[in-house]
């Protein structure tokens, strides 16, 4: 169940908005949360579905040693550099871990979409590379906020 935005309805993304964008953004930034409960923030590549976004991280850092411990998560995905063009997406929830790991390239088939997007998005390619040192985390969030400066002049 996704949580509705309440603030900022005027310049929230509409579907077809948020979909576009997170299509043709590239970088996140990822925020997990320690065992002491100091936050950490890190930046990932990452590919969206339409419904997910699967970030391919490495399985010796931090953030997914946090994450097996404590899936939740939140991650922010914006762009723009005056104030009138900024826009971007928070989205939040639990990530699961899909695939083996490190991931190696034994088949899966709920990979195959993902990869096949990041691939192309990431790398130009039509197949993934994989190094044996990354796996898969999916997050389908619980709530999604997004925000579009550009927005504001028609107000």
């Amino acid at each position: 169940m996704t949580v509705a935005q309440r603030r900022g309805r005027r310049i929230m993304m509409t579907p077809a908005e948020l979909d576009s964008f997170l299509t043709e953004q590239r970088t996140c930034r990822v925020a997990t949360v320690s065992a002491d409960g100091r936050p950490h923030v890190s930046a990932l590549w990452f590919a969206w579905d339409g419904t997910s976004l699967w970030l391919y991280s490495l399985t010796r850092s931090r953030r997914w040693a946090e994450l097996r411990s404590r899936p939740r998560i939140a991650v922010v995905i914006d762009d723009g550099e005056e104030y009138g063009e900024l826009r971007g997406v928070e989205l939040s929830g639990s990530v699961e871990f899909v695939g083996e790991a490190p991931r190696t390239g034994e088949p899966c088939p709920e990979l195959e979409a993902p990869e096949r997007l990041f691939a192309a998005k990431n790398f130009g390619l039509d197949t993934m590379p994989h190094d044996g040192r990354h796996a898969w985390m999916r997050l389908t969030p619980d709530a999604v906020a997004s925000w579009d400066f550009r927005k504001l002049a028609a107000l």
